[in-house]
């Protein structure tokens, strides 16, 4: 005889799981408030871009491509019920995702990004007093074969920053250079850091050949000091800490005649251990173009600091 048990999706989420904390700390009803302006076009295939939005999170909270997150929440109860899907309701598939993407874009999630940094600061996880800056690069392709070959055919004696707009796939990318030997093709990630929490206060994607010290405008906070590296000591990273307010604390180079070695000993130190923001993100770009890549950039933020408040809030230093 079978038997048959009344079970809800509720019930089999545990209380202490991070799904049900990460929702305690971040009022989504904000957040679907922002996102029901824009729904045109139904890209969700009527699951609601409210829905769609939390599976996106997902993705890159579990570090999933479109395919993988498709059978997780199709096999996971947890990832169902963050979501707001029934135990035995169909879960989107993979072509959804993608089209929610676009329709989202990355000015509504900057303006999510905000929500959650606001929510953050108003439960006093962070503030802008101190802030690490500093920039990474994001590689787009390993070899720039095809281009130089196009170039040739198009009779360029030269491949640089320059020609590759005119023979590259991707438009936006450009050739970055770090010291005198490290190049790379491709993009620059700049981030801002709390250096309170931990936690992410900014981030903006350039073009690689874009200097760290012309980066700064995009991810100055508004108050406070700014600690950076020497890639921040020239002009226009001056110009951008006096333009919000701020007091930069960058380490100058060794030729500077002004340079207090003690001093930049010290901001070296300070600056240490907030470095691992950089230690577990990719190199390597998915995406063509600075609008898809600083989408990918602002959702690997949220997750970063939604991982980062579990940390605080489980330390007994904050309890």
């Amino acid at each position: 005889m079978d038997q048959i048990e009344m079970v809800s999706l509720e019930q089999m989420v545990l209380p202490n799981h991070r799904y049900r904390r990460f929702l305690k700390v971040w009022d989504f009803r904000e957040v679907d408030s922002l996102l029901s302006q824009a729904k045109s076009r139904n890209p969700h295939k009527g699951y609601g871009l409210e829905r769609v939005f939390r599976c996106l999170l997902l993705q890159f909270l579990e570090d999933l491509s479109d395919r993988e997150l498709e059978v997780f929440l199709r096999e996971n109860s947890a990832g169902k019920w963050f979501c707001g899907f029934l135990l035995s309701e169909d879960t989107p598939d993979h072509t959804v995702f993608t089209r929610a993407r676009k329709k989202i874009g990355t000015t509504l999630l900057s303006k999510l990004f905000e929500n959650l940094r606001d929510q953050l600061r108003a439960q006093g996880f962070m503030n802008e007093v101190f802030t690490f800056v500093d920039a990474s690069h994001l590689i787009a392709k390993a070899s720039l074969w095809e281009e130089r070959d196009e170039a040739l055919k198009q009779k360029y004696e030269k491949l640089n920053n320059e020609v590759l707009p005119i023979v590259a796939h991707d438009k936006q990318a450009r050739i970055g250079c770090k010291g005198k030997n490290k190049y790379w093709y491709g993009y620059k990630k700049h981030i801002s850091m709390d250096m309170q929490s931990g936690m992410i206060n900014k981030v903006a994607i350039t073009p690689a050949n874009v200097t760290d010290a012309q980066g700064l405008k995009h991810i100055c906070p508004s108050q406070g000091a700014v600690y950076a590296d020497k890639g921040y000591c020239t002009f226009p990273a001056r110009q951008a800490a006096v333009c919000k307010g701020c007091h930069l604390a960058a380490i100058k180079k060794n030729n500077m005649k002004n340079k207090n070695t003690d001093l930049d000993c010290w901001y070296s130190k300070i600056r240490a251990p907030y470095e691992r923001v950089f230690a577990s993100n990719p190199k390597r770009v998915r995406y063509k173009g600075i609008a898809k890549n600083q989408f990918t950039a602002l959702m690997q933020a949220i997750c970063f600091n939604l991982k980062r408040l579990l940390v605080i809030t489980l330390s007994p230093l904050m309890a």
